[in-house]
């Protein structure tokens, strides 16, 4: 078994690997700003909430901004009235400037670590992310962090953090979306793509060590009590879409990005669409949490 990396190295490779996929993280991921996008982001919040709020969040931070998925989204649907969008990547931030920019959003960006915000305390009303915990070396720091800068009242909500069993899961689909890669290519005309030759340029090499988290609900709950947080509310989501996506998501990586038909990717979307609301709406209110791949956690600041 490898040697835990250091926190300098967890971030140091976070960093650089995200500097270099900010450039194409929105269509890696299909990243929406419009209908679509607010409508996934808005869902995601309401789970973590358990409710919609009564009224929009005053000052909000999100930790890990990356390109705005979340931010830029809230900001157009009307939960958010002011964003903070912080992260430890230069070029992320610069995305997601770009992108606000483009969208008429108005933003601050500042390059900054979990563990140690360069904020006022009780400086907002809202503390929240996606996918971004299970990047974070000293989860307790940054969950302290995150109680020290929300003011009395204030709710922190992440989504998108991959539960142990949900990772262990998604192992499967990726085995069998490797096996079938070279007939799935021939099927839809793609040829291999070449990972070592595009090593240097897109940092393939970092990605096993940017992710060093994978959580079950009780330690989510664990570190939002250690940091003086209460009602705790941790919720699974994604099941059967995460097997889907994660089979997409491998297949497509095996393939040269442009030459993947533009009528594969249509279905591609429209099939976790489809899954996705089979999970929303018959699985997750009936399974337990950690059967999910993906985890929710809010709490509050009393």
């Amino acid at each position: 078994m490898p040697a835990p990396q250091s926190p300098d190295r967890i971030k140091e490779v976070n960093e650089r690997y995200h500097d270099v996929a900010a450039a194409s993280y929105d269509s890696k991921w299909g990243i929406d700003f419009g209908s679509i996008g607010q409508e996934q982001v808005t869902g995601k919040l309401r789970k973590a909430l358990g409710r919609w709020p009564t009224e929009p969040f005053g000052d909000a931070l999100e930790i890990g901004a990356g390109t705005g998925y979340f931010s830029l989204n809230l900001l157009q649907a009307g939960a958010i009235e002011r964003a903070t969008a912080t992260d430890i990547s230069p070029g992320m931030l610069a995305a997601l400037e770009e992108n606000a920019s483009r969208l008429g959003l108005d933003v601050r960006a500042a390059a900054a670590e979990a563990e140690t915000l360069p904020f006022p305390g009780e400086s907002f009303d809202l503390v929240f992310g996606h996918a971004v915990l299970h990047h974070i070396p000293d989860l307790s720091q940054a969950f302290s962090e995150f109680a020290r800068v929300l003011r009395p009242g204030g709710t922190i909500a992440f989504c998108g953090e991959p539960s142990r069993y949900g990772d262990f899961l998604s192992a499967i689909p990726k085995r069998t979306a490797l096996l079938t890669a070279p007939l799935w290519r021939r099927l839809v005309g793609a040829s291999a793509r070449d990972y070592e030759s595009e090593a240097d340029e897109n940092r393939h090499d970092l990605e096993p060590e940017v992710d060093v988290h994978a959580f079950s609900p009780g330690d989510l709950r664990r570190f939002s009590q250690a940091a003086g947080l209460s009602e705790v509310r941790v919720r699974g989501e994604e099941l059967l879409a995460s097997i889907q996506g994660w089979t997409v998501r491998t297949l497509e990586a095996s393939a040269v990005p442009d030459e993947v038909p533009l009528g594969w990717r249509r279905f591609a979307f429209r099939s976790y669409m489809v899954l996705q609301r089979v999970d929303n709406q018959v699985l997750e209110p009936r399974l337990p949490a950690q059967l999910f791949y993906n985890l929710l956690v809010s709490a509050r600041r009393p």
